[in-house]
C-alpha cells in the first residue's frame, strides 16, 4: 500500500521524495479535477443544444476597499506567515504528519503578523488602483459552463462536509474517542453522505445560475461515477479501511489470469496502520491485516468504470431530461448495495433483515431511480423543448 504520494513515487521511481501528500487526498482531488471535466463538456454541450442559458451577473466595480475583504485578507495572510516558516524549518515533521501540524497552534506570530499585513496591504491597493470616482454597475453575460470551478468547489466544500458526518455516524464510538482526529482525517469519507450533501448544495447553486435541475443532475450523473471510481483508487492504494471480509477461499481456476492480490489481499502499510506488525519494518505504516479479505475497492473501480462508459456512450442518444441521471442512481445503487454483501461495514435490523448503512442507502437510489425513470418519462411532452428562458 501507499499511504502517502511519497510512498507511491518510491515504488515507481526507487526515489523517496518526502511529500505533505496522501495519497488518498491526492486521487480524492483528481476524482473532483475529472467531474469538473465532463460537467463541462456536458453543460457546454446542453448550451449548444439550447437547453440553457446564460444568465446576466451584475456586480459593482470601481469601489474601494472593504472592511469584510481587509480583514479576510488579513486572516488568510495570517494563517500562511504564520505556518509557511514553521513548514520550511521543520519541514520533515510536516511532510510526516501535515494533518497534526495544520491543526496544530505551531508557528510563527510575527510571521504570520507580516503575512497579513502584507496581504491585506496588497488587497488595498489593488482595489485602490481600479478605484473610480463614483462606483458604477456592470452587467456581465455569465455562460454555465464557466462557473464549473465554482460549483466544483460547492460540491467538494459540501460534499466533504456529508461524508464525514455520514462516516462518523456510522463509527459513533470512533468519533466520541478522537473527534477531532474523525473529523479531519482524510480516511473514512462515506460516499453516500457526499452524494446527498453535495446534489442538495450544488442543485442549490444550479438555480441561482437559471440552470433546470433536470438538466443539471444529467449532466453531473457521468462525472458522478467517474469521480467515484477514482476515489476508489485512492481507497486501495492506500488502504483506508474499506476492504471486504475475510477472504480465505483459493482463487477459481477461471479466475486464473487475475493476480493473488486482487482475489485477497492483507493490506500492508495501510494508511489507518491497522492489523499486525509486518517483521522487519520500522517506522509508520508497519502493519498488515492478519488475514487476507476481499479487495472490494478495486471491484468497486471496474464496476464504476463500467457505468461510467454506459453513462457516457448513451447521453446523447437520451432526450428525455433526467433519464439519465435516473439510470445512474439504479446502476450506482445496484452496484453498491452488491459489493456491501462481501464489505465490512456496521449492520442495521431492518424488517428482520440486516443491512449496512450503504445498503439501506443503495435501496432508496434504486427505487428514487426508477420513480425518476417513470416521472420523467411521463412528464416528457413537458420537459422536452422547454429550455430556461
Amino acid at each position: 500500500m501507499f499511504p502517502t504520494l511519497s510512498h507511491l513515487i518510491e515504488y515507481l521511481t526507487g526515489i523517496y521524495i518526502p511529500l505533505p501528500i496522501q495519497t488518498f487526498g491526492f486521487m480524492m482531488t483528481l476524482s473532483f479535477i475529472a467531474a469538473a471535466y465532463t460537467l463541462h463538456r456536458e453543460l457546454k454541450r446542453k448550451e449548444a443544444q439550447g437547453l440553457i442559458q446564460p444568465h446576466i451577473r451584475t456586480h459593482i466595480i470601481g469601489k474601494p476597499a472593504g472592511i469584510q475583504e481587509l480583514t479576510l485578507s488579513f486572516l488568510w495572510g495570517f494563517i500562511l506567515g504564520f505556518k509557511l516558516p514553521y513548514v520550511i524549518l521543520e519541514y520533515n515533521q510536516f511532510s510526516n504528519n501535515p494533518q497534526e501540524f495544520i491543526l496544530s497552534n505551531k508557528g510563527n506570530l510575527i510571521g504570520g503578523l507580516i503575512g497579513g499585513g502584507i496581504i491585506a496591504g496588497l488587497k488595498y491597493w489593488e482595489k485602490k488602483k481600479h478605484q473610480l470616482p463614483q462606483p458604477k454597475e456592470e452587467k456581465e453575460t455569465v455562460y454555465p459552463h464557466k462557473m464549473v470551478g465554482d460549483i466544483t468547489i460547492v460540491a467538494a466544500m459540501s460534499g466533504l462536509l456529508g461524508a464525514k458526518l455520514f462516516d462518523n455516524l456510522e463509527h459513533w464510538n470512533d468519533f466520541i474517542q478522537d473527534p477531532v482526529g474523525a473529523l479531519f482525517s482524510f480516511s473514512g469519507l462515506t460516499f453516500y453522505g457526499g452524494l446527498i450533501f453535495g446534489s442538495v448544495a450544488v442543485l442549490y447553486y444550479a438555480t441561482k445560475l437559471g440552470i433546470r435541475y433536470y438538466y443539471m443532475i444529467d449532466a453531473a450523473a457521468p462525472g458522478l461515477i467517474l469521480a467515484y471510481a477514482i476515489g476508489r483508487g485512492g481507497c486501495h492504494l492506500s488502504g483506508d479501511g474499506d476492504w471486504g471480509i475475510v477472504n480465505t477461499t483459493g482463487k477459481p481456476s477461471w479466475l486464473s489470469f487475475l493476480p493473488d492480490w486482487a482475489w485477497s489481499y492483507t493490506y500492508p502499510h495501510n494508511v489507518l496502520n491497522e492489523g499486525v506488525p509486518i517483521p522487519g519494518c520500522e517506522g509508520r505504516f508497519c502493519f498488515q491485516l492478519p488475514e487476507a479479505v476481499y479487495p472490494t475497492p478495486l471491484y468497486e473501480i471496474i464496476w464504476a468504470s463500467l457505468i461510467f462508459v454506459i453513462l457516457w456512450n448513451i447521453r446523447k442518444r437520451i432526450s428525455i431530461p433526467g433519464i439519465l441521471f435516473s439510470i445512474y442512481l439504479v446502476l450506482n445503487g445496484m452496484e453498491r448495495f452488491t459489493i456491501e454483501i462481501i464489505r465490512v461495514n456496521p449492520q442495521y435490523e431492518v424488517l428482520g433483515i440486516a443491512l449496512s448503512q450503504a445498503q439501506l442507502i443503495a435501496v432508496g437510489l434504486i427505487l428514487s431511480g426508477c420513480v425518476g425513470l417513470w416521472f420523467f418519462y411521463t412528464k416528457r411532452h413537458q420537459h422536452l423543448g422547454n429550455p430556461v428562458k
